[in-house]
């Protein structure tokens, strides 16, 4: 299926170097589908680039008040025991951007995890949605240039941990998550405030367990 939208000119920074994207129509990929559709966005063989629409995000009412639910949500439908891992390498610079993974059964029960930005710094973040959300956040202070993160569902329990070299994976929340139930797994992102920025997933790949993970 040939999308006919055509994207326009634009250039990104991520770890590898300087990427530009001229404006030609795409080509959508066979799995994915998505939610929140950015209107700008290119896959590139193995690498998903995207620019993050101001006015995006994902929360349930705890603490804020209110409920947001339309960031960008590139994903596959998945049953059973599964790890998913992704690098991610963004242009974060306004308070909340972010880019992560999630996993979703609909709009009161989800996860996401991955980078967002607070205090002028990456934190590797988590937020578990139950109906409400709650936000848990380990702070960094060197800002990597790119990260890679990962989400374990094995039975009720979804693991998520992180990596700076794609190798070494560090656990930073273990959290109760329906079992036996069809989800979405995918990359998120989201710009709650006025600015937009760029994005880019490299290497997403979602494979079954068949046992459970151990604790890093």
């Amino acid at each position: 299926m040939i999308r006919k939208r055509l994207l326009p000119l634009f250039l990104m920074a991520a770890s590898a170097g300087l990427f530009c994207i001229t404006a030609k129509a795409q080509t959508a990929k066979s799995t994915m589908n998505w939610d929140n559709e950015p209107k700008t966005w290119k896959q590139d063989g193995a690498s998903l680039l995207e620019t993050v629409p101001a006015g995006t995000d994902y929360w349930r009412t705890t603490h804020y008040g209110f409920i947001r639910d339309n960031g960008p949500f590139h994903y596959e439908s998945r049953g059973g025991n599964f790890e998913a891992k992704v690098k991610i390498s963004g242009r974060y610079h306004e308070l909340y951007h972010q880019a992560g993974l999630m996993i979703r059964i609909d709009d009161r029960n989800w996860i996401k995890t991955g980078i967002e930005f607070v205090n002028g710094h990456q934190n590797v973040s988590a937020v578990v949605t139950r109906g409400y959300s709650d936000w848990s956040v380990l702070p960094r202070t060197d800002s990597p240039a790119s990260i890679w993160m990962r989400l374990q569902r094995f039975n009720d329990t979804v693991q998520i941990s992180y990596s700076l070299d794609g190798a070494k994976w560090l656990m930073i929340r273990l959290a109760y998550f329906p079992a036996n139930v069809p989800v979405k797994i995918g990359m998120v992102t989201a710009a709650p405030g006025k600015e937009s920025f760029d994005v880019r997933f490299d290497e997403f790949n979602v494979k079954d367990l068949t046992t459970a993970p151990k604790e890093d």
